[in-house]
């Protein structure tokens, strides 16, 4: 009996695959592996529908403290962004979902890994490419890319024509990602970009105008650049996690509307709630600034961009994101302090901060008298610094340039 592996999330396209599967691979053991990051009440059935749906087993794997502590933690440490807005909130759960389907493969001997990955998306590239890199040999299965079904619509009816109940319907199309770092929404309405989102889009944190009229201060203690504390309350990664959820989502914090560049070549728009995530990483931008020099600074952001086309294409097993960690991991050394954030209808902003590594003088920045600066020393550092552009102007001057 050919065995398969199944990244399962019972939601629309993994519920058909099952069916698909036992009809298109002939004495085929269907094996779903549901990867528990954060999706709240989505998990607490999944193992009664894949059953239902014909898988022989269902494994559901607490994934949930290892990826915040192993991959939302190092995300926030690296500041990276995706094209300046995205903060990664699907592709950084891929790699540790897509792992734990390598390790129940191995158990279970399995022939095949399946996805229920597009053939136009990211998440094709992210699932194979760790399966690549912790599983060279596994042959994957990517149904969008050779079944006769060519949009939801279609799914939606397979689900209907199978007796598989399924979260989506006709009328509210959207594909959702729900992790503890985030919920993406695609598809539908939003797939015009001149269409405004539905007023009842958002699932996790509230408008910014039936946000509170109160503004909300919040202090997020870090130690080497991991958040540890919430207005001096220490807590363990998963709580914290929750709790910045918590506080972000009930101030309209974290939702954004933009349209992204695919790896496939497409362009695609999201609106994404990532509340806690939005004021972790203020937070820490925050603090950075006031313990790295200028040029760690300069570098590091230039880093953070690299490192977010890393995240966002799959590349997370690879060498170089290791490299890029072992650089990061030494700029966050000094990373540690409080900042204040003031929370406001949707609004996020640093209001104060401290840290024992301070490289701010408040001797040297003042516009007061000091006695540690002597200004006439400028004079000499302008003329150094501005000297290769007298050059070039007295020698565009003497030929007429």
């Amino acid at each position: 009996m050919t065995k398969i592996v199944l990244a399962y999330s019972g939601g629309l396209d993994t519920s058909v695959i099952i069916p698909w599967l036992k009809e298109n691979y002939k004495d085929s053991e269907v094996i779903a592996v549901c990867g528990d990051v954060g999706q709240g009440k989505e998990v607490d059935d999944v193992y009664e529908k894949a059953i239902k749906s014909g898988a022989s087993k269902c494994y559901v794997v607490d994934l949930k403290k290892e990826f915040v502590e192993d991959f939302v933690w190092p995300l926030i440490k690296s500041s990276a962004v995706y094209e300046g807005k995205y903060l990664l909130g699907t592709s950084i759960a891929r790699p540790l979902i897509s792992k734990a389907l390598v390790e129940v493969a191995e158990k279970e001997n399995a022939d095949y890994i399946c996805h229920g990955a597009t053939g136009k998306g990211n998440d094709q590239v992210r699932f194979e490419l760790t399966i690549k890199a912790l599983s060279p040999d596994t042959k994957i299965i990517a149904p969008w890319r050779v079944w006769n079904i060519k949009s939801r619509e279609d799914a939606i009816d397979y689900a209907v024509e199978h007796g598989i109940e399924v979260p989506v319907t006709k009328k509210r199309p959207y594909s959702m990602d729900k992790n503890l770092f985030h919920l993406s929404h695609e598809g539908g309405d939003l797939e015009n970009p001149e269409n405004e989102p539905i007023e009842d889009l958002c699932l996790v944190c509230t408008r910014p105008e039936d946000a509170p009229d109160v503004a909300e201060y919040v202090t997020i203690s870090f130690e080497k650049g991991i958040p540890v504390a919430i207005n001096g309350e220490k807590m363990e990664a998963l709580e914290l996690m929750e709790k910045a959820n918590e506080i972000a989502a009930k101030n309209g914090v974290g939702i954004l509307d933009m349209v992204e560049n695919r790896l496939v070549g497409i362009k695609s728009r999201g609106v994404y709630e990532t509340p806690g995530g939005t004021l972790l990483m203020e937070a820490h931008k925050c603090l950075e600034s006031l313990t790295l020099d200028s040029d760690t600074t300069s570098y590091k952001s230039q880093i953070a961009i690299k490192y977010s086309e890393l995240v966002y294409n799959g590349l997370w097993y690879t060498p170089l994101k290791d490299a890029l960690d072992a650089f990061i991991d030494v700029t966050q050394e000094t990373c540690t302090g409080e900042v204040k954030m003031k929370l406001y209808k949707g609004n996020c902003t640093c209001v104060g901060m401290n840290s024992p590594y301070s490289l701010y003088s408040e001797e040297l920045a003042t516009f007061g008298e000091d006695d540690i600066y002597d200004q006439k020393d400028a004079e000499g550092f302008i003329n150094l610094f501005g000297l290769s552009l007298k050059v070039n102007a007295k020698m565009k001057k003497k030929n007429n340039l």
